[in-house]
């Protein structure tokens, strides 16, 4: 199968560039060349921007599918489909958990729980921030099913984490517990929380597109429901440490990853996905792996 990546440098995009090698497939990256150049280097590569609407890499050649991993704005996510027309068959874009709406969400929540209302001109945003992320993404959605009807899958990861991650939201936890002792919570420890491996974002988006599967799919973990508490006694126990978490009230820290008050839009149903092929790594496994990077890469924190 071959299979054109817009993006797959950089975390998640290169999670999935791994994984389609490994299922055999043939991967071709479109990117800016900027970053991640001594990633794959088998791989063909084709030079573009999103940022300034340069797609003439993709105005020749033909896919089987394409992996939208950097399409954040639907003027890209539009140029890059009128850039490739027919000449791809399934378009899989990764979305995300935000662009649902917050109100009346229940525990276990599936794919067909109500998104965000349309934001009045989202189409013509060009930088994104908390109040327009989620509508921008779900425009995308509309924009890419409206195009290629059946032949279009959409991926909703939750929070995403694992090696090669840069934001840190999980890694924190992870260096935290390594160390031991007492751990400051300002936040509740019985918050559930949901965080999914980026190599089991991988794994799905490959065999969504081995099996031609259209329609939305959560990619949410881990393989059990925790909480932040039981999280951060999981990294503790991946590195062979003991923490007491003490909890402390909000408002006396500064805000700490994975600390939320919308506890509901931590308990969505993976189902749907898991059928469709989403593994389940342990939590612990991926807290080990996770350490294990953060000190290759030299961190001492």
């Amino acid at each position: 199968m071959r299979i054109l990546v817009l993006g797959g440098t950089s975390f998640v995009g290169r999670a999935i560039v791994e994984d389609a090698l490994r299922a055999g497939a043939e991967p071709t990256l479109f990117s800016r060349g900027r970053t991640g150049t001594g990633l794959f280097p088998d791989v063909p590569r084709l030079i573009g921007d999103r940022d300034t609407g340069d797609y003439d890499a993709l105005r020749a050649g033909s896919w089987d599918a394409v992996v939208d991993v950097s399409g954040y704005l639907p003027r890209q996510v539009g140029q890059a489909m009128d850039a490739l027309g027919d000449r791809v068959g399934r378009y899989l874009f990764i979305s995300s958990n935000a662009v649902y709406a917050r109100e009346g969400v229940r525990p276990g929540a599936d794919e067909d729980t109500p998104r965000l209302a349309p934001v009045r001109h989202v189409r013509q945003v060009q930088d994104l921030d908390d109040a327009t992320y989620g509508p921008s993404k779900a425009a995308c959605e509309d924009d890419v099913t409206a195009r290629y009807g059946d032949r279009a899958t959409v991926v909703r990861p939750g929070q995403v984490v694992g090696p090669h991650d840069g934001s840190d939201l999980f890694t924190y936890w992870v260096r935290r517990a390594a160390r031991g002792g007492r751990v400051a919570l300002p936040g509740d420890p019985e918050q559930p929380v949901q965080v999914v491996d980026s190599r089991d974002v991988a794994r799905l988006v490959v065999q969504l597109l081995a099996d031609d599967r259209p329609g939305a799919f959560h990619a949410v973990g881990p393989a059990e429901p925790t909480t932040l508490g039981g999280l951060i006694e999981s990294c503790a126990r991946a590195a062979g440490s003991r923490v007491e978490i003490v909890p402390v009230p909000p408002g006396t820290a500064p805000r700490f990853p994975l600390v939320r008050a919308d506890r509901v839009t931590q308990q969505r149903s993976p189902a749907r996905a898991r059928a469709a092929g989403l593994p389940a790594t342990p939590l612990e496994v991926t807290a080990a792996d996770v350490l294990a990077w953060d000190r290759e890469r030299g961190s001492r924190r």
